[in-house]
């Protein structure tokens, strides 16, 4: 058989939005443990639960050219407990079947929230910045230790072209993560005094760094960033909502109640992307790709809403 690429994490929206993108050019086999609905006939889908044995039988089977894995849970109404099971052992299954099958590429998609905002942030952080996310966000502990399995294994095993993204918020029409559900609502929160600098990328620019990251020869870390920074108040401008202004030191208790009842879609936690700084320099990816978003700023804000 051509030699394929193992996209696990595929039935999700990006993942189906990276399929599209990827199959046309690629023998695609497909790893989730969900369906996968509106499957292009021509991909491979395999209904697996990365933490179990079975995933090594794709390995085994196939000649596997490369790896995108981007098979991480996002849940945080999920037990703390589940999400490191999934996401953490999950990984691991992921990255011995690379070493294992002799994968000559492994892509794995991070998150730049693997920095975390904070009020002690510098401008732009380089992919050198420390990982400080888990101090303020417990729910993102896992996440980061997937970031430093994919890191470490990258130092392990030289003999594999591992490249680890971290795009900048991802949203889209389809995407249904904290930032875009936050970004539909009609009358968002917005905390009296702040106004954050934004950065946000189209979910097909991450789909389509995703598809650069096979290119021959690269391998690192690297900061995936959209079409440039902009403040929050003119996202809203654009998209025409009415922000209310809520007090900061009332906000986070008053959401916490809210979350616990099922009243809001994110967790409190979340509150310091709309207060802290957390914008990050993505220079070393566009100098070794020569990467350029194909969506315009006003575009990757209008694709929330669907448009």
């Amino acid at each position: 058989m051509k030699p394929a690429v193992v996209v696990t994490g595929i039935s999700g929206n990006l993942g189906r939005t990276l399929a599209k993108q990827l199959h046309q050019t690629e023998n695609i086999l497909g790893v989730d443990r969900r369906p996968f609905v509106g499957r292009p006939k021509d991909i491979e889908m395999f209904q697996i639960d990365l933490r179990k044995k079975k995933l090594e039988d794709v390995f085994r089977r196939y000649a596997v050219k490369a790896v995108i894995h981007m098979g991480i849970l996002h849940d945080p109404r999920m037990s703390s407990e589940d999400h490191h099971s999934f996401n953490v052992v999950g990984t691991t299954r992921v990255l011995d079947c690379v070493a294992k099958y002799n994968v000559k590429k492994l892509v794995v998609l991070s998150s730049a929230d693997v920095y975390g905002p904070s009020p002690d942030n510098s401008n732009f952080l380089t992919e050198d910045s420390p990982l400080m996310a888990a101090a303020r966000f417990p729910s993102v502990r896992d996440l980061i230790e997937v970031d430093m399995l994919a890191h470490s294994f990258f130092w392990r095993h030289p003999q594999v072209e591992t490249v680890v993204l971290r795009p900048v918020h991802i949203v889209g029409p389809t995407i249904k993560n904290a930032p875009s559900n936050y970004l539909r609502n009609k009358r968002p929160w917005r905390l009296s005094g702040f106004d954050p600098m934004v950065q946000i990328l189209h979910v097909e620019d991450c789909a389509r760094a995703m598809v650069a990251a096979l290119k021959p020869g690269l391998k690192g870390v690297y900061n995936v960033v959209g079409p440039g920074e902009v403040p929050l108040s003119a996202i809203f401008q654009e998209l025409g909502s009415q922000p209310r202004s809520i007090p900061h030191p009332l906000a986070r208790p008053l959401l916490s109640t809210l979350f616990r009842y099922r009243l809001a879609s994110f967790p409190p936690e979340e509150l310091d992307h709309i207060q802290f700084l957390c914008a990050v320099d993505g220079s070393r990816w566009v100098k070794e790709t020569e990467w350029k978003p194909s969506h315009s700023m006003r575009e990757t804000i209008r694709a929330v809403l669907g448009e």
